[in-house]
């Protein structure tokens, strides 16, 4: 159990390690030369320049302007200057509304620690319980401890304090969620009005279609939506199969950047000609010229690219049974997307598609059938991979203490006991062993999620980032306390009933107060601090700079700007929410390291925002309905662990008025799912005819065909060189021009026919340009 002198010891690392590498930000975003590391968003809007090459060699590379390293803090409040509305058109709603996370725990969190440290810490302080303990039984407690609810005796009236503070807490954050539900919500309703045309508004995805004897799914899909649509629809572009296609171009501009990195070589140097081994990583294998061998396999994949792109184009079976679907109104298109199309409810499946960015493009190939399986698969696999987990962090953690250390290595033993030496691994070391042993973790979520099916970034990011928080809570919050006194007893807690759950952990929560601490410090002061220093993407920049850029292209994607990164960062986000509301009314002490780390990350990931992240899609804040039913879960969570904590303080006329708590958040957050939770999920009718007719009165001879006709065109197709790129649109053209049918429906058609029976709409309107009537 740490001790102050421990939490002091961990707090001064953590704050130098943070001060060392705002330094070092502060300093490496001043040089020329790093300028594209540190704000790449200006660049790809093309606002800003690379620095002047014009006056001394050594000013193109290092600022000599020794003024400017004056104010190295400078940017801190150049990121809080750009008002919200300007940083919506900026960087996005999605940008936007992820900072308003860290704001709503600074206006949950601060009022909560003035209240709690006003009324709880000194209702705490004035008990003697925890120094009796320690002569009557010989029980161990910090001067931290002494501020917690265990120095309150059994049976005590002053649990009231900490009934009363909680039913305080739980009204205050739903008032402040009510309060942003509702701002996020309108943000979102005005930010899809006010949004530009985007092929997605018009756009749904169409799955699970049935197969025809007689017909394609090309067919297929513009018979059933002339039919059912026929007012309303306007294109159509069927999913293929290009999985192989995007491996080998992906291959080839691999190839390629090794090419120009051999060229720019021999370049430099052309008295000798650059050489290669053709075997595993150019560790064995004949020996040729690396120029000539990279010129020979790009000719040859040049081929198998040319061969599987008409394979794709020609073969009915790389035809998949999908389709985007594009409709003359945003109205249409939501009629389409949100009602049921056929009589059976497992076919002719639609949903909004995603923009064409957040499109991943791999799991359209995916037959719907055989998602249910994989989900299932995963599901397993992600229960045995959650709670298998927790041996291996308990085994770390229980290494990094004075104990396991001294265990393992008896050896090291006097040089541990020293006094430094035992606060710096007490204060320091559980949480950045818990911190690196979490590393791989987003990635294996990822896979998972991308092996399920999902078919857009936004519903993997969201997908691995449920996962995330789930693991989270079972490993590092309830793993990291059962590790301490309760883990060495899990034998007898798995045998426990469901109803000595609560009493377990909460007995275990306050002795885990100094750990959460020292976690906080590492994970939120000294790893938010790495997060705007990018060592990564600076070292990867450098190295692409040195071996492959020849042009400003070149330049520019080796520029790695990032993203948010909504699986990790949101995930993160939430356990802080966890931690403040459950040790708020347990050992309030923590409050005020969660507000820290809430107010840095803000400016830090404001000024990121900014002038770094590159958001990969929009989706307009449609994550903030997982955002709010987690801080709730949260919130209840904190509830059944103090109602458990209660218990075994035997305070059994004050435990029962904690009931109520519980099923008031529950229906609160019923309400706000009920009221606020359909403007994300769907678009009003209302609004989308709104948008039609305003646009349609803009812009009476706006081209949407031909602006829809090719936005949902897999981008391998788009990477192709010119020649190929116009024998690809003339396939594609080809692919939805109809050949007379044998199917009776189509000689039904309930409709008035408005083209020929051999035609499709597409041929019976001539294209308009623009500003033609």
């Amino acid at each position: 159990m740490a001790t102050l002198l421990d939490i002091t010891v961990s707090g001064a690392i953590n704050l130098l390690t943070a001060f060392i590498f705002l330094l070092a930000f502060a300093i490496l975003r001043l040089q020329p030369f790093n300028d594209r590391v540190y704000f790449p968003k200006w660049y790809l809007k093309g606002l800003r320049n690379s620095p002047t090459r014009s006056g001394a060699f050594v000013t193109r590379f290092v600022n000599l302007d020794f003024r400017s390293y004056l104010k190295f803090l400078n940017w801190m409040p150049e990121a809080l200057k750009m008002p919200e509305p300007e940083l919506i058109e900026h960087a996005g709603l999605d940008s936007a509304v992820y900072l308003r996370i860290y704001l709503m725990g600074l206006k949950i969190f601060v009022p909560i620690a003035m209240l709690a440290w006003a009324v709880l810490v000194p209702v705490n302080w004035t008990n003697k319980t925890l120094e009796l303990d320690k002569l009557v039984a010989n029980v161990t407690a910090s001067d931290i401890d002494k501020l917690s609810i265990s120095n309150i005796p059994l049976k005590s009236h002053r649990f009231w304090a900490h009934i009363v503070v909680a039913y305080a807490f739980t009204f205050w954050t739903c008032y402040v969620l009510l309060g942003e539900y509702a701002k996020v919500a309108s943000m979102r309703l005005r930010f899809l009005s006010s949004e530009k045309r985007r092929p997605d508004q018009f756009t749904v995805l169409v799955r699970n279609v049935p197969p025809d004897p007689d017909e394609s799914v090309s067919e297929l899909v513009e018979h059933f939506f002339l039919v059912n649509h026929p007012d309303h629809y306007l294109t159509h572009q069927v999913v293929c199969n290009a999985n192989k296609l995007a491996s080998l171009v992906k291959k080839k501009k691999k190839m390629q950047n090794w090419l120009d990195y051999y060229q720019l070589k021999f370049s430099r140097n052309q008295s000798q000609r650059p050489t290669m081994k053709t075997g595993f990583l150019g560790c064995w294998g004949e020996k040729v010229d690396a120029i000539d061998h990279h010129i020979a396999e790009i000719d040859k994949l040049s081929k198998e690219i040319k061969t599987e792109r008409e394979l794709v184009l020609k073969d009915p079976k790389s035809i998949m049974p999908a389709a985007f679907v594009s409709f003359k109104t945003r109205w249409g298109a939501a009629v389409c997307a949100q009602t049921q199309q056929s009589s059976n409810p497992t076919l002719w499946l639609t949903d909004w598609a995603p923009e064409p960015r957040d499109v991943y493009w791999q799991n359209l190939a995916i037959p719907y059938v055989s998602l249910t399986v994989r989900k299932l698969i995963i599901a397993v696999a992600f229960f045995f991979l959650t709670f298998f987990f927790m041996i291996p962090i308990a085994f770390v953690q229980s290494l990094a203490s004075i104990e396991g250390i001294e265990k393992a290595a008896p050896f090291l033993k006097p040089i541990i006991e020293t006094k430094f030496i035992k606060s710096f691994i007490q204060g320091f070391l559980p949480g950045i062993a818990l911190k690196l042993f979490l590393i791989f973790l987003p990635t294996i979520l990822m896979i998972m999620s991308k092996f399920e099916g999902f078919i857009s970034i936004s519903s993997l990011e969201r997908r691995s980032a449920t996962r995330y928080y789930i693991f989270v809570i079972v490993n590092v919050f309830l793993g990291s306390i059962l590790t301490g006194a309760a883990f060495e007893q899990l034998d007898s807690f798995l045998k426990q009933s469901a109803g000595e759950i609560p009493k377990t952990i909460g007995v275990a929560i306050p002795m885990k107060a100094t750990f959460f601490i020292t976690y906080i410090m590492v994970d939120g002061w000294a790893g938010i601090a790495g997060e705007v220093l990018m060592l990564k993407p600076l070292i990867i920049y450098h190295l692409k700079n040195f071996f492959l850029v020849k042009t400003e292209k070149d330049r520019e994607e080796a520029m790695d700007p990032g993203s948010l990164g909504f699986n990790t960062g949101e995930p993160r986000i939430q356990l802080y929410f966890l931690l403040g509301l459950v040790y708020a009314p347990v050992t309030p002490v923590l409050l005020p390291f969660i507000i820290i780390f809430f107010a840095f990350a803000y400016v830090v990931f404001r000024h990121q925002i900014i002038n770094v992240y590159n958001q990969e899609y929009e989706s307009g804040a449609q994550f903030w309905p997982d955002v709010h039913g987690r801080i709730i879960v949260g919130l209840v969570i904190s509830q059944l662990l103090m109602m458990g904590l209660l218990s075994t303080k035997e305070a059994a006329q004050s435990t029962p008025f904690l009931i109520a708590l519980p099923v008031l958040t529950i229906a609160f957050h019923r309400y706000c799912k009920g009221r606020y939770e359909p403007a994300f999920v769907r678009y009003p009718l209302q609004e989308a005819m709104i948008k039609d007719t305003l646009e349609r009165a803009r812009e009476p001879h706006f081209n949407l065909k031909a602006y829809l006709q090719s936005a949902y065109v897999h981008p391998v197709f788009k990477e192709s060189e010119e020649d190929e790129d116009d024998y690809v649109s003339e396939k594609l053209e080809t692919e939805s021009v109809l050949v007379p049918t044998k199917r009776q429906s189509r000689r039904n058609t309930p409709v008035p026919s408005k083209i020929s029976g051999a035609s499709s709409p597409s041929l019976s309107e001539p294209v308009k340009e623009h500003g033609e009537p």
